[in-house]
């Protein structure tokens, strides 16, 4: 394979594609057609570009969100953006990538080098092994917040989110046919748009 050489933006430097790509890493992948989120996405095709996690560490993160907050219906695309916080905070802390990576090379041990291919099954089983050692907290506590506090979700679980002053009361979330109506004086002041 014939190496390209990129220009680098230091006075007189040049790298090879391959020396530039080394520590960086894109996730890629399609929304599914039943999908909420190709509904609203301009393409069904997305990607991630990873500034410090490499490729493989960036898939192995995604599957290991995805065991640790299942949901079979919801696209790797918002998994994706638990991966591109990690990116980030490992930016800052050189300690982080280096806990998040002894991490994934913990997974990949367990699964004969790739822990992304494991069975969800075995997955499962790692990731109950691992809960509340720090590399699972530090994914687990990144997640919850990336995951769920995106409109991509919101749109994915039918969440209207911060709609106006009244938020979910006055979209039709206040429908609780389970519960009995509770009196008036109890019930507090309804927020008005």
């Amino acid at each position: 394979m014939k190496s390209t050489t990129i220009p680098l933006a230091v006075a007189g430097a040049r790298l090879t594609r391959r020396e530039w790509l080394k520590g960086t890493g894109l996730l890629f992948g399609t929304l599914a057609l039943s999908s909420t989120l190709a509904a609203l996405a301009p393409s069904r095709a997305w990607a991630l570009e990873l500034k410090r996690l490499d490729t493989h560490q960036g898939e192995v993160l995604l599957a290991l969100t995805k065991r640790i907050f299942p949901h079979a219906t919801l696209d790797d695309a918002v998994y994706a953006l638990v991966v591109k916080d990690l990116d980030g905070k490992v930016a800052a802390d050189a300690s982080l990538q280096a806990q998040l990576a002894a991490g994934v090379q913990k997974l990949d041990g367990l699964g004969q080098g790739d822990w992304a291919k494991r069975s969800t099954a075995d997955q499962d089983r790692d990731v109950a092994a691992l809960a509340g050692a720090p590399f699972f907290e530090t994914v687990r506590s990144t997640a919850v917040v990336a995951l769920y506090s995106n409109p991509l979700a919101y749109a994915h679980f039918g969440y209207g989110a911060n709609a106006g002053d009244g938020g979910y009361l006055l979209t039709g979330f206040n429908a609780l046919a389970w519960l009995p109506d509770p009196p008036a004086q109890d019930s507090g002041p309804v927020p008005a748009n």
